[in-house]
Formats: C-alpha cells, sequence, structure tokens
C-alpha cells in the first residue's frame, strides 16, 4: 500500500498544556531559590527536551542546580497529573479528537507522535485521553536527542516505512518545523500553540483543525 504518514507534536498542537506547564515551572524554580523567569520566556521553551529548555533558561546554573531544577519541575508536573488527570490537566484544543479520529479511520494513514515529553508522560497522555492503538510510533525526549535534531522522525519512518515525501509534521512551534525539514519532511505549523505563527516557517499555516486534512493532503499528494 501506498502509506502517508501524520506526526503530531503533542503539547501546543493536540493537547493545551500550557497552564500545567506554567505551573511545574513555578514550583520547580521555587524549589531551587531562583526567580522565575517568567511565563513566556518559559513556553517558549516547550518542545525542546527538559535539561536542554533550563540550560537556555539559566545559563549560568552549574550542572547540579539544573538536575534538581529538572527533578523539581519534573515531580510537581506529574503530582499535578495525579491529582488531576491528563484529560484535565491537558485536554485537547478543539477538534483535536476529531481530527485524529478522521485520520485513524482512513487505512492507508498512518500517524506517530514526536514529542519532548517523556516516555512516562506520553504513556500517561495516551492511556488518560483514550489514545491506545493511535499512534503507529511514538517518539519521546528520553530515547533521542532534543529537537529540532531530526532523530525523532527518522525514528519514525523507519517504523512506518513510509517514504519522507509521503509524510508531514505537525507542530506549533519552530523546533518543530526545523525537525521536520531536517528530516525532509513537508511541514503544518498550527497557530494555537507555544509559538506565535509567524515565527513557524512552515509548508503551511493552520488556524484550525477542521483545516488539518486538507493541508496534508496537499503535502503528502492526497489520498493514494
Amino acid at each position: 500500500m501506498d502509506l502517508r504518514l501524520v506526526i503530531f507534536d503533542v503539547d501546543g498542537t493536540l493537547v493545551n498544556s500550557r497552564a500545567a506547564i506554567v505551573h511545574a515551572m513555578r514550583a520547580g524554580f521555587a524549589a531551587v531559590g531562583r526567580d522565575y523567569p517568567g511565563d513566556a520566556a518559559c513556553l517558549r521553551g516547550v518542545g525542546l527536551s527538559v535539561d536542554v529548555m533550563f540550560r537556555a533558561l539559566v545559563p549560568d546554573a552549574p550542572d547540579t542546580e539544573l538536575v534538581a531544577l529538572r527533578s523539581a519541575y519534573q515531580q510537581a508536573y506529574y503530582d499535578h497529573r495525579a491529582s488531576l488527570g491528563s484529560e484535565a490537566m491537558a485536554p485537547f484544543y478543539d477538534g483535536a479528537r476529531d481530527a485524529l479520529d478522521r485520520f485513524r479511520a482512513q487505512d492507508t494513514l498512518l500517524m506517530a507522535a514526536a514529542t519532548g515529553k517523556s516516555l512516562r508522560g506520553m504513556q500517561a497522555m495516551i492511556a488518560d485521553h483514550g489514545l491506545e492503538g493511535y499512534f503507529q510510533s511514538v517518539q519521546t525526549a528520553d530515547h533521542h536527542p532534543s529537537k529540532p535534531h531530526p532523530s525523532m522522525i527518522h525514528q519514525v519512518l523507519s517504523d512506518t516505512g513510509v517514504d519522507p515525501a509521503r509524510a508531514v509534521m505537525v507542530g506549533d512551534t519552530s523546533f518543530d518545523m526545523q525537525m521536520g525539514r531536517a528530516a525532509g519532511v513537508a511541514t503544518i505549523g498550527v497557530s494555537w500553540g507555544y509559538h506565535p505563527a509567524e515565527a513557524l516557517d512552515a509548508d503551511q499555516i493552520i488556524t484550525d483543525f477542521a483545516q488539518l486534512d486538507a493541508a496534508v493532503d496537499a503535502l503528502t499528494g492526497g489520498h493514494p
């Protein structure tokens, strides 16, 4: 079969985890006695691996402090999720679940995830949102260099056997778009995430999930 592939970022693309990330960031910085750098600065780094994100936020911090900051951030995030559940803490954006269901119904269209989340966090998100079996490949920050390195997409392409010309990366940050280009796949930027749409430099920008199907068809050669 002539398969096509849609690779999704998660935070800021499929689910709105803004409040949860800000909550955990504030807790992390408080735990190490650092001034909070502000919501905007922290959200600009969403999508990067946690270590890379914190190094960019506090470049003068020693490694021991960065380890403590990461640990406090992750623990606050996990505790928050345990209290609320992923569905309440990071709900789907409007239309996201319907789009996933439409794509899942197409026999020759596969889906994958490439996210800066940890594997533990991604597994919880899949379970809490009822997405078991939706993604043919799930790549997380645990086993890859940080975005925008193309390693995650290379692994997704290897797992699915889809030609890069028939694949597209969907994300909300410039890191997602740079990763897609580096891997040789088309890119779709969403306007509702953590980076402004004008900064994405994507092949196409969508402002609503209702526009995603046509964008995917245009960039992957349409239905076989």
